[in-house]
């Protein structure tokens, strides 16, 4: 299994930017897709967004459709998540995961598809 670090949370007024970021080390992303959840205190982990490392478009959540972009980086074998127009309702701890599997938005927005998780990175939005 591929082994993910997320980096780049932190605190942000509402309105403003961030981008994460997930590197992978011991295998590549090439046979992947990697997406992006989040979990709020007391809430269970919701999908954000998910791109496949081959190519295609990707699928966004409709909470974060036109602020948020998913995209990756071949040569660093990343994944990053451009976080613009943040609201405080997307405070959350933000997970990235990887699978070897790729389907509609209702397979790959489930967190059953995944196999593959980081530990996490905290953002935290202030209003």
């Amino acid at each position: 299994q591929v082994q993910l670090v997320e980096s780049g949370g932190g605190l942000v007024q509402a309105g403003g930017s961030l981008r994460l970021s997930c590197a992978a080390s011991g295998r590549t992303f090439s046979s992947y897709a990697v997406g992006w959840f989040r979990q709020a205190p007391a809430n269970e982990r919701q999908f954000v967004a998910v791109i496949r490392w081959s190519g295609g478009s990707p699928y966004y959540a409709d909470s974060v459709k036109g602020r948020f972009t998913i995209s990756r980086d071949s040569a660093k074998n990343t994944v990053y998540l451009q976080m613009n127009s943040l609201k405080p309702e997307d405070t959350a701890i933000y997970y990235c995961a990887a699978t070897n599997r790729w389907g509609s938005i209702a397979t790959m927005a489930s967190r059953a598809t995944f196999v593959s998780w980081g530990q996490g990175t905290q953002v935290n939005v202030s209003s």
